[in-house]
Order: structure tokens, then sequence, then C-alpha cells
């Protein structure tokens, strides 16, 4: 291992610690005014060429999400690591971690006590340890196990013990700082132009690229001049816009301006794809690159999207090889797999329906009204197993119903209606009135699913001692960017369901409240909001324990789902802020109203 200037490892620039000891302060809080003010203070302090690179180790990762690279360190790595970074056993490690549950904790112990019996060791860089988390990252085929076990007991044998606990916490995937994106963007506007006001060109240039590190850079070294330079790229996925939702065709004709396209909503996987002459790239709504998984797909585009440059979006339904009806979502789960692909395109094809373009050969279209980005989609497909979503433009309630069955009739989750007007732009990362959804369980009690988050859980007792007994679920604020209870889940689940859950859900625990949850009530368990899962209930109803649009609908009160039941459906294709909205359950509560009086 190489010493460069000033006796570190990596460099003069700034060092780990320094990192590591704002990690610290930050995990300490429950304030998010108190974590955006310590990064201010971070990124004050951070050299201008390594922002990028402390904006990602923040995040908890080394790339942006669309980047398919991960640390791929598993605790039995990890624990291998720090045996030969200390001179203890495996065994000890091991023994350690069950008392802490926190692999980075027991890190942090082992070095602690090499600390004392060594004199010297040289100091990390934030450049340094990056360039061996990217070496990590990058090392694959044969005998990269081994390779990355022997680059992470490099790290570790000149780390700190603080030092040593992030850099565990990190490659493991279990950073947990608690800090959203929006907290970044906030902290970086704060730190670079004095206020929090001009939040919203960053904002912008995130959802033109979906990269913080990117955006990072931009302003530190280019000003809000350089932020405002960002333009589409592809092969750089867009962050999707995102719909509101209301009860009747009436109501959203009235929100839209009296007239609406309404389109076919699809019940399956919604894609972004980018098309470079015959490269094609996939990306989900989570912005992963999901190219693998669809090899017949980028055949279609090749084939069949006469643009040489386009970034268009659709969704990927599972159809019947048979008669070419829509199927559901749920056999689409098939096309998640890494081997026998070939196999899995003949057993379960998909087709591509397709309802917005964003970009093609060169002009930026999220800027140009719903109408044009229409009309110049149908110039560039030639339908065949790519399709253009039905649709159709009118301001009659009645034909918006009869179109409305005919697309539940055909497998569809219901419509969604888009605005018409000069102003119908495609807004990027935001979830606007634009766009409304329509289905078909808006117009009764609530027997439509909606999408939470696992938050807490609580000790199972009896046939469920062992496990989980229930699970405390949230809906997404934007406005605050919080996460508010709705209810507790016990229904749903099957007998594997519920041996399962203390394992999918064990790297998310924590030992305390998250600092973006907001809960009345007190579980046994914690979580890190990122799980999402699909429930029905019977209704909503108001709650004087649950923080679901605390106060809007009445005085001391929240909004809950009464008798709620998991359908079975975890839903990986989400984050967590995509997760069924406050604003949606105040919108279906009152709607709900509607249909009772």
């Amino acid at each position: 291992m190489m010493s460069v200037g000033n006796d570190t490892l990596g460099g003069s620039n700034l060092k780990y610690i320094k990192l590591v000891e704002f990690y610290e302060k930050i995990e300490q809080t429950t304030k998010r005014l108190a974590m955006t003010d310590y990064l201010v203070r971070l990124f004050k302090e951070t050299p201008k060429e390594i922002i990028d690179k402390v904006v990602y180790l923040t995040q908890g990762k080394i790339y942006p999400d669309f980047i398919e690279l991960e640390l791929g360190i598993a605790e039995k790595m990890a624990i291998r690591a720090i045996a030969n970074a200390t001179g203890a056993t495996t065994k000890d490690v091991e023994e350690d971690f069950k008392k802490t549950g926190d692999l980075g904790l027991t890190a942090e112990n082992f070095i602690k006590r090499k600390r004392q019996l060594t004199l010297f060791t040289k100091p990390l860089t934030v450049d340094y340890v990056y360039s061996v988390f990217d070496k990590i990252a990058k090392a694959t085929g044969e005998g990269s196990q081994d390779l990355k076990i022997r680059l992470l007991s490099g790290l570790l044998t000149n780390a700190q013990p603080k030092e040593g606990k992030y850099i565990v916490r990190t490659v493991t995937g279990r950073l947990r700082l608690g800090i959203a994106d929006m907290t970044i963007l906030d902290a970086l506007a704060m730190a670079f132009t004095g206020s929090k006001e001009n939040r919203p060109l960053l904002e912008r240039a995130y959802n033109l690229c979906s990269d913080l590190g990117e955006v990072a850079k931009a302003i530190a070294e280019g000003g809000l001049e350089g932020i405002k330079q960002f333009k589409i790229r592809v092969g750089r996925p867009i962050r999707p816009m995102l719909a509101q939702r209301l009860a009747t065709p009436e109501e959203i004709l009235e929100k839209l301006g009296g007239k609406a396209a309404c389109e076919w909503k699809f019940d399956g996987e919604r894609v972004q794809i980018h098309k470079d002459g015959s490269q094609v790239q996939l990306f989900s709504r989570r912005l992963e690159n999901i190219t693998e998984q669809y090899p017949d797909v980028q055949e279609y585009v090749r084939e069949h999207i006469k643009a040489n440059e386009v970034i268009i979006e659709g969704e990927i339904v599972a159809i019947d090889p048979e008669t070419e009806e829509l199927r559901p979502f749920q056999e689409l789960m098939h096309r998640r797999r890494k081997y026998e692909i070939e196999k899995a395109i003949e057993m379960y094809p998909v087709n591509v329906y397709l309802f917005d373009l964003l970009y093609v050969d060169g002009e930026d279209y999220t800027t140009k009204p719903y109408t044009e980005r229409r009309k110049r989609l149908k110039e560039i497909v030639e339908e065949n197993h790519i399709k253009i979503a039905p649709a159709i433009v009118t301001s009659d309630v009645k034909e918006i119903e009869k179109f409305f069955e005919e697309a539940i009739e055909n497998g569809c989750e219901g419509l969604m209606l888009k605005s018409v007007k000069p102003d119908s732009i495609y807004q990027a990362g935001a979830r606007g009135w634009l766009w409304i959804k329509l289905k078909r369980s808006y117009q009764s009690k609530m027997v439509e699913p909606i999408d939470v988050v696992i938050v807490g859980a609580f000790a199972g007792k009896g046939k469920r001692a062992g496990t989980y007994g229930a699970l405390l679920a949230a809906v997404y604020n934007k406005e605050k960017d919080v996460f508010e209870t709705i209810c507790k889940v016990g229904s749903g689940f099957t007998d594997e369901d519920l041996e399962n859950l203390p394992k999918i859900l064990e790297e998310y625990k924590i030992d305390h409240c998250h600092p973006r949850v907001i809960s009345k009530l007190e579980p046994d368990f914690w979580f890190v909001p990122a799980k999402v899962i699909e429930i029905i209930g019977d209704e909503l109803t108001l709650s004087p324990v649950h923080t679901c649009a605390w106060g809007i609908v009445k005085e001391e009160a929240g909004i809950a789902v009464r008798f709620p039941r998991f359908t079975g459906r975890w839903r990986d294709d989400k984050a967590p802020e995509d997760a069924t909205s406050t604003q949606e359950i105040i919108d279906m509560y009152r709607a709900q109203l509607k249909t009772i009086t």
C-alpha cells in the first residue's frame, strides 16, 4: 500500500475521519434541519474535485443507482476482512456480531483492541477510501471474493475505529444515515448559493440526470450557471413523472380544465427506454438498469423505433403467448432472473405499450405539451410487439366511463387521464395534477390496494412467536418528505411469509424511530423506510393514533386503513418515495365520503 503526500493514504485531500465525524453527528440527531446544517458544513469543507464522491458515500453508495456496479460485500466476507485486519479469528468476530447486531460496531470494537497494540498507521483520505471501494465493486470473476476481502482488509488495517465502523457499514449496504435526496439538494443549494430558494434549479438538474454526485460537482464548480447548463442525455435516466388520483371522471375533468387525454393504465412494469443507434438500455421506475432481463424488448426497440437517439416511456406487460391477451403483473416476476433468460422469454412473452416521448434526435420533448409529444411518438413507432397505448381525447364523462370499462375488460387497471392544455409538459420527478389516475376501486369503498412502506413491527405471540405479529405501515408525505403511519398490518400473510419476514427486514432494522418516520405508536422493532408492500382494506377511517394527514381532515386525528390485509405483493419495483402519498389518501377518503352519502 502506497503513502502519498502528507503521509496519508491517497493524498492530502479531505481526510476520511472528517467525513466520519460528520456522519456521527448526523446519526445522533433526529431533526432534519440539524441534518441539513451538518451537510452544509460538510459540503463547504469538501474540496470541489471530490464533492461528487462525498455525496455518493453519504448516500451509502459509490455510483448513482442506474450504474450496475455494487460493492457486493456479504456479511461473511466482511467478517473475514475484519479478522484479517485485526488479527482476530472469524469465530471471535462472529460472536461479537451476535452481541452488537451491527457489523460496523463489531469492526470498531476489534480495531480499538488492535490500536492499543499498534504504534502507527497512515491516515485515510476520502479519495483513497473511494478508490478502494471502486476496486471492490469492479472485482469480478474467479478469485474476486478473495480480492474484495483483501482490499477491505487493507482499508481496515489503516482505519481508526470509527472509520472502520462506517467503512464496514458502507460496503455491506447498511450506512443508515436517514438522509433523503431532497435533503442533500437543500444542503447543496445552501452551501453553494447561500439560499434554499435555489433548490428547484438543482432539483430540475437532478430530475434530468438522476445523479446527485454530478449535480453536486456542477454547483460546486460552476455555480447556478453550471446547473442551468444541464441537458438530457441518452443513457442517463430521467426521473419519472408521477400521477395523482381522484375518484370520478367528473372530478378529474374539472381538475384538468374540462378536457383530457385518456390512456389505458396497464398492470405491468413501467420502463424508460434509451436508444442510441443499436445500443438499447432499459430503466425501471426506480432507475435500476433492467436491460438484461428483457433482450426481446431490446430487439423490438431496435427494429421498430424509427429514430437514432430516443428516450421513450412505456409499460412492459406480460401477455398470453397464444392469444396475446394481457396477463397480471405477477407474471413479469418470472423475468427477474439472471439465468435461462431465453426460456423465460418463451414462457412469459411481453408487449411494450408506449405512452410518452421525452427526447428524440437532439430535441428535448419534456418541455413540450402532451399532444405534441404524443404526435411525435406515433411518427417514430412502427407498431408490432411495441405498441402505442390506446387513448382518446374527450370532455364527455360517458365516453370516459365507456373507455374505462373497455380498459378493465382488456386486463388493465383503469385509465390515466392527462392534461392536453398548452402547459402540459413532462414534469420529471414530480407528482402533479397534469396526470390523474382513475381506477375502478376509487368509485366505492376501499377495494383498491395501496402501496405502503414498512417502518416498524410488533413481536408475534402464540403461533407467531419468533416472528412478527404485525407490521407498522406508512405512506409518503411529499411536502414534508416524511413517512406517516396509516395502519398495523397483521392479516393476509401466509405461513411462509411470516417465516421470511424477519430475514427480509433484518438489514433494515434500527434501534430507534427513523428521522423521516412520524409515528405515535411505539412498535417493538423499527426499520429504515425501504420495503414497499401492497395492502387492501375495508375502508379509510379517522384515527386517533395514526399520523397520516394528521389534523387535515379533523383536528387531533389522522387517517387509517380499517381491517388492512397484505395482498401478497411485494413492490420491489417501487422506492419508498413511490408509495401511496398522504395527499392521495386524503383524496380517497374524501371520495369515499361522497360515495357513502
